[in-house]
């Protein structure tokens, strides 16, 4: 799957005070993983993701891009936790001859340490 993938995450807890964050790529190193995110896959394959500029992108300049090959590539950030929230993601799928898909990883436990990851 090779995919241009902007991602924008907004939450809002339902408490007395509502609390938003929305996540940009804008001011990320590109052509490197962003940091705070867990870049890997699962299957088979080598996931590529970096940023990259995507001036036809809604959150322009950049998006967080999957260019390798795998057979799920996910990425994940770090340090999330969302309770009575609510998320968005916009996708562009680019190529792809198996599948042009993307989505939103729920309740995602510790990658082993195979992934490079404690």
């Amino acid at each position: 799957m090779k995919a241009f993938t902007t991602l924008t995450l907004s939450t809002s807890l339902l408490s007395a005070t509502a609390l938003a964050d929305t996540i940009s790529f804008d001011d990320v190193t590109l052509g490197a993983a962003p940091p705070g995110w867990i870049a890997t896959k699962t299957g088979k394959g080598a996931a590529k993701w970096t940023i990259e500029k995507d001036d036809t992108a809604p959150s322009k300049p950049n998006v967080l891009k999957q260019s390798g090959e795998a057979t799920y590539p996910v990425c994940l950030k770090s340090d999330t936790s969302l309770k009575n929230g609510f998320v968005e993601v916009k996708f562009k799928p680019i190529s792809g001859k198996e599948d042009q898909a993307g989505g939103v990883v729920w309740r995602a436990k510790r990658l082993p340490a195979r992934h490079g990851h404690p």
